[in-house]
């Protein structure tokens, strides 16, 4: 894989990441001010979309340490 392609996707795992971290801060009603405050639905799917974001991370570390 290209090496900007790489950083463009590490990039969006941190950006995904981050918007999972603050769709569980809102679900467990600790970040208000949004629809989702209060909803615990929003807090499941922050930790789905923060456990995409290691993925891709991880993913993208192990082909880097595999071409050497």
């Amino acid at each position: 894989m290209r090496a900007p392609m790489r950083y463009v996707l590490r990039i969006g795992a941190i950006l995904l990441m981050v918007v999972g971290a603050i769709w569980i801060l809102q679900g467990l009603n600790v970040l208000p001010g949004s629809f989702m405050t209060g909803q615990i639905r929003w807090a499941y799917r922050g930790g789905i979309a923060m456990l995409a974001g290691v993925v891709v991370l991880v993913v993208l570390r192990r082909r880097s340490v595999d071409r050497g």
